[in-house]
């Protein structure tokens, strides 16, 4: 890999922010590689913000940030449902290409993720939260540590109170709101390397507002009466948790250049506020919309953009923002939109592919599951799930048809996007004009080649993935 000095030297990096006419030319070698947060809600759709006009859902954390930072207004979770939206953030990879076709799969250890980029660049790695994407037993190489996180506290799936979480695969039992063990976990990471010789990435994958909702807010009752209720404490809660880890890093004098991103990892539960047709679980807008700001006040981020940009983007973009060179191994459905933050690009140059339901998903109860290690832990006696659950998804490589069509797919060539439902089933909206996806366009003869074209570079796009979940990828050229 190109070193900070001459990867930038080679790409004579500048940033132009001309929201806020504001250009800076400082290399990064000034100030120091950033610090890394990621921070993702579970289930919040783009309209359960305050900032975003939820008529009253309480988020002055998010709103603040909103206003301090740049907001996306058209981000895209790359599944309607949680795990595979984690892998997509990991990889940068459509998530069905590393084996997460929907909730409780495992993320394949063939995949290059992120972390271990940012590990293998000097970054100290942790993540706490909601990881859905493995195991947490410890030698697993389907767990956080073999993702690249140098410290991990996780659950496996969702948690409310008095959560079991994995501390690199010893499980213990926590008293009290599971996303407040959560931050609590992030921030003493962040205090203890705050000062050391090496930037730090972290990702903080909240389980709220995901039901059951018993976790409440500090404070008084909020939002008795009304619709939703426990949804939307949950939301108050977790904005709660985003103004600590704001004030924290202040605190700690990090904030400066620490680069913060906050999204959802998928639509939210309520149609009426989720930004779009429908709600998590669909392919329409309402189930990928979401929210999303990102903040780095060293280079005064500022703005709003409606250009489209989903958690697949992340990896690219985060490698270029940090003079870190992506040498992709596998395929990359993600681009780095660094430009359309800086304000120097005003259009997205790659369409984004979206695929659900090409298989099941796989329930994890992540309480139950860690509560029964624990008690083996504790008595010396050897780990349930073993070998099932230590190495789910990665020695078995199932051969999909290559014109498999199962499912819901979709393909965004902004500001048109194309369905296709099953094998033969198509329709085609204008989202400048139809935001709501009511008005099927797909057998209009005025748009017939735009559809024809549009369904040949899906069915291309299929066709990669399909591989790419066969195992293409990994073969050695």
């Amino acid at each position: 890999m190109l070193n900070q000095r001459s990867l930038l030297a080679a790409l004579g990096v500048l940033f132009c922010l001309s929201a806020t006419g504001v250009s800076f030319a400082a290399t990064l070698e000034n100030s120091g590689k950033p610090n890394i947060i990621l921070v993702m809600a579970d289930d919040q759709g783009w309209g359960d913000t305050g900032y975003n006009g939820h008529p009253f859902v309480q988020t002055p954390a998010l709103d603040a940030m909103a206003k301090d930072g740049f907001v996306f207004d058209r981000f895209y979770a790359g599944a309607p449902v949680c795990s595979p939206t984690r892998a997509s953030v990991m990889t940068g990879r459509n998530p069905i290409r590393c084996k997460v076709t929907n909730h409780g799969r495992y993320m394949r250890p063939h995949e290059q993720t992120i972390a271990e980029t940012l590990k293998a660049s000097g970054y100290v790695t942790g993540i706490f939260g909601k990881v859905h994407l493995g195991s947490g037993q410890p030698n697993s190489p389907c767990n956080p540590s073999g993702m690249g996180f140098d410290e991990w506290v996780v659950g496996l799936n969702f948690f409310d109170n008095d959560p079991y979480l994995s501390r690199k695969g010893k499980i213990e039992h926590h008293k009290g709101k599971g996303s407040v063990i959560l931050m609590d976990e992030a921030l003493a990471f962040l205090k203890n390397h705050k000062d050391g010789d090496r930037p730090i990435f972290t990702v903080i994958w909240f389980p709220s507002p995901h039901d059951p909702h018993t976790e409440v807010p500090d404070g008084p009752s909020l939002y008795d009466g009304k619709p939703h209720a426990g949804y939307y404490r949950e939301i108050t809660l977790l904005d709660q948790q985003v103004g600590r880890l704001r004030a924290a890093i202040r605190k700690m004098d990090i904030a400066e250049n620490t680069i913060l991103w906050y999204c959802s990892d998928n639509g939210g539960l309520v149609k009426e506020t989720s930004g779009g047709r429908e709600r998590k679980g669909s392919i329409y807008e309402g189930g990928l919309r979401v929210p999303g700001i990102i903040e780095w006040p060293a280079r005064k981020l500022k703005g709003r953009t409606s250009v489209p940009v989903a958690t697949f983007d992340i990896y690219p973009t985060l490698l270029a923002m940090v003079g870190v060179e992506l040498v992709a191994p596998h395929p990359i459905d993600g681009m780095d939109v660094s430009n359309i933050i800086a304000g120097s690009v005003t259009e997205r140059s790659k369409p984004m592919g979206f695929w659900h339901k090409i298989q099941g998903g796989q329930g994890t109860r992540s309480d139950k599951i860690q509560k029964a290690i624990m008690e083996k832990q504790q008595a010396g006696a050897p780990l349930p799930h073993d070998p099932p659950r230590m190495r789910k998804d990665v020695d078995e490589f199932p051969q999909f048809p290559e014109d498999t069509s199962t499912g819901h797919a979709a393909w965004t060539d902004w500001p048109w996007k194309l369905h296709r439902i099953g094998a033969t089933k198509f329709e085609l909206y204008k989202l400048t004009d139809d935001p709501m996806e009511k008005t099927d366009l797909s057998k209009d003869p005025q748009h017939a080649p735009r559809r024809e074209r549009m369904q040949q570079e899906l069915d291309a796009w299929m066709r990669s993935v399909v591989r790419s979940i066969n195992g293409k990828d990994y073969q050695q050229k």
